[in-house]
């Protein structure tokens, strides 16, 4: 199911692998309001098709995203906080949408993940990163505060101090820092990220789709429930599970 080639957001489905690609490379894929309209409507018809059962998102040229489009933020005027918020409103959506489908959700990041990008890329499953890629947090070095889920994931993944020092001092962190800090989940030699990555999706399609659902949003869950709650919607998600064709095919195989 491929989209135009002049989109913003491009969407082709194939093999039960789903290929979300930003298309702004003259503007290193930087947010703007048609690209997070588009972003959400792909992750929704990601969600909705059933086929789907692993999407990998990359963005076109030598840069994953850059952030929010800040040429395009300077003709807004006094119109501009409107313009923001229309824009966090359709990225939220689809962040969230991209959370909570069943689907594992892999970045493939090449040259830098800035602002929003760097957003994207800590909201999906798993993260391939180039050697030489960068994650930037970026917000507060134009006057901004972060969007896109990143107070949110950024300190679960790496702890409140350093979430701070990267949000508040903007420096570059690199593919083998963000390794270490668990913001990635592999470094892969440059221009591999997105081979490397589709070849995990190939291998997670093949498993378990709604299990690996349960498991995303139990572990999202997580965070906020306590020990019973959490334990209880454990015993509610794992007999639903048991019913399901996927795991009698589990169980016989083992």
């Amino acid at each position: 199911m491929p989209t135009m080639p002049d989109a913003n957001v491009l969407l082709d489905m194939r093999d039960d692998v789903a290929h979300i690609v930003l298309n702004r490379p003259d503007a290193m894929n930087a947010l703007n309001l048609e690209m997070a309209q588009e972003l959400l409507d792909a992750t929704m018809q990601c969600d909705e098709t059933t086929s789907v059962r692993a999407v990998v998102i990359s963005g076109a040229g030598k840069v994953f995203c850059a952030g929010g489009d800040v040429r395009r933020f300077t003709t807004e005027g006094e119109q501009l906080p409107s313009y923001v918020r229309a824009i966090t409103t359709y990225l939220h959506a689809a962040i969230s949408c991209l959370a909570r489908m069943n689907a594992p959700v892999i970045a493939a990041v090449e040259g830098s993940a800035a602002g929003g990008g760097m957003s994207l890329a800590l909201a999906c499953d798993l993260v391939m990163a180039a050697e030489s890629s960068r994650f930037t947090a970026a917000y507060t070095r134009i006057g901004l505060c972060p969007d896109g889920s990143m107070t949110y994931s950024l300190s679960r993944l790496v702890g409140l101090r350093r979430a701070l020092e990267l949000t508040l001092t903007n420096r570059p962190l690199t593919a083998r820092e963000a390794l270490d800090w668990g913001i990635v989940t592999s470094v892969v030699p440059d221009g591999e990220a997105l081979r490397h990555a589709d070849m995990l999706a190939s291998q997670l399609a093949h498993g378990p789709t709604l299990a690996y659902g349960a498991t995303k949003r139990l572990l999202h869950q997580g965070w906020s429930e306590t020990l019973e709650t959490q334990m209880m919607a454990e015993s509610q998600a794992i007999a639903a599970m048991s019913a399901t064709a996927d795991a009698r095919e589990g169980m016989s195989a083992f």
